[in-house]
């Protein structure tokens, strides 16, 4: 119901429904905070995606680490100057087995690749035609003796019955020359059994030499005879000789670098690696130097005996041959290893005082165990890298690690 006061302007009032705002507070409020939460969250996202882009930025920005190596610094070492020249191996007696008479092959008396000695039987031909010739020559000669021991007494009675004017002169003579023509005849057949006894030793083929005898090329029952060639062979063993060229000039350098003070020449050893980069590990003894030299070549022929008790070296073998003086003098070496070649030729990467990898070509000399010898290029002390010389390049900066030398090297 609507009262009015005469001369005021009538209020419209709204009746509100209490229910309907308890359950409703309105759209407004709700819309407000809705926006705040955003905007905060939001923010806080692209805070911590600009601090992961810092942190980004900052890992990029870092330097690498440096590389790690192992070094070894060069050294001085007392080293014995020495000479290499490619040669070969040659025993000092072989000798080529034949038959010297012809028969057929009876007894086979070794194993191929044995060690065999002097006079060992080895091959043996059928006896029965020889020793039938021994026998028939000793009859022959027996029978030749008797008629000269009949032609003796014939010839005596005869030359005593002339003495007494009982016998002419000339039957004396005739007795004379039968009693001659016998004992030529003893001679001939004692010369004939002689032939047939060396027949029946060759029979026999023993060897001559003492070696290692190689295989057969005739088994039992085969016919041989000298035009069968070689039966089998032996090679001596031990000791062996190591012969190699050395040209004029390298001869004349050899001989300058042994001469001493009181006008003598130091001693020298003669060394030999073996094929596989072994060291062979006794020494031998020069004993000739040829004293003609090869026209075609300008080289001459120096050789020397070495030991061969284990029977390591074989004849015809190819090896590398070391003229070594026993002197040692004090030389730079660093380990073979940290030893490169390219196309422009032997080089070590070093690292310097401010730790970076510098390239040094050098020059070398002898191997000596595991080591080399610097002549030119290298300082001693200074480090040169042996392990991850892969993993660097000249210029790079490094972490060296000094790396100990093995023991006994």
């Amino acid at each position: 119901m609507t009262s009015s006061t005469p001369g005021t302007r009538p209020i419209a009032q709204t009746a509100v429904d209490p229910a309907a705002d308890q359950s409703d507070p309105g759209p407004s409020p709700r819309c407000e905070r809705t926006g705040l939460g955003f905007r905060a969250a939001f923010l806080g996202a692209a805070c911590i995606g600009l601090l992961a882009l810092a942190a980004c930025d900052e890992q990029a920005e870092a330097p690498p680490p440096k590389p790690a190596v192992g070094v070894r610094p060069a050294a001085m070492k007392g080293v014995s100057e020495s000479f290499e020249f490619v040669g070969h191996i040659q025993a000092i007696y072989k000798v080529d087995l034949r038959a010297r008479i012809e028969g057929f092959l009876e007894k086979l008396l070794f194993r191929e690749g044995q060690d065999v000695k002097v006079g060992d039987l080895l091959y043996q031909i059928e006896k029965i035609q020889f020793q039938t010739d021994v026998d028939q020559a000793k009859a022959n000669v027996a029978s030749a003796e008797a008629e000269a021991t009949n032609a003796g007494l014939q010839y005596g009675r005869n030359l005593t019955l002339s003495k007494e004017q009982f016998s002419p002169q000339s039957l004396v003579d005739r007795k004379k020359a039968s009693l001659d023509s016998d004992r030529a005849k003893v001679m001939q057949t004692r010369a004939a059994l002689t032939r047939a006894e060396v027949n029946l030793g060759y029979t026999d083929i023993r060897s001559p030499i003492e070696g290692r005898i190689g295989r057969t090329a005739y088994q039992i029952g085969n016919l041989v005879n000298p035009a069968s060639g070689v039966l089998a062979t032996i090679v001596s063993q031990d000791p062996m000789y190591v012969l190699f060229p050395v040209s004029v000039r390298d001869l004349e350098i050899i001989r300058a670098s042994r001469g001493e003070a009181d006008g003598g020449l130091a001693k020298i050893d003669i060394r030999v690696r073996l094929s596989d980069g072994q060291e062979y590990p006794l020494a031998g003894v020069w004993n000739l130097t040829d004293p003609q030299v090869d026209q075609t070549t300008d080289t001459l022929i120096m050789r020397a005996t070495i030991p061969n008790p284990n029977r390591l070296l074989i004849d015809g073998q190819f090896v590398t041959a070391v003229i070594q003086q026993r002197r040692e003098a004090p030389r730079l070496i660093i380990p073979q290893v940290a030893l490169q070649v390219d196309q422009s030729g032997y080089y070590a990467l070093v690292v310097d005082s401010e730790h970076k990898v510098e390239r040094r070509p050098v020059k070398t000399g002898p191997n000596r165990d595991a080591d080399v010898v610097i002549t030119s290029g290298l300082k001693e002390g200074e480090n040169v890298i042996v392990d991850g010389v892969q993993k660097v390049r000249p210029g790079q900066l490094v972490q060296e690690t000094v790396v100990q030398p093995a023991a006994g090297s």
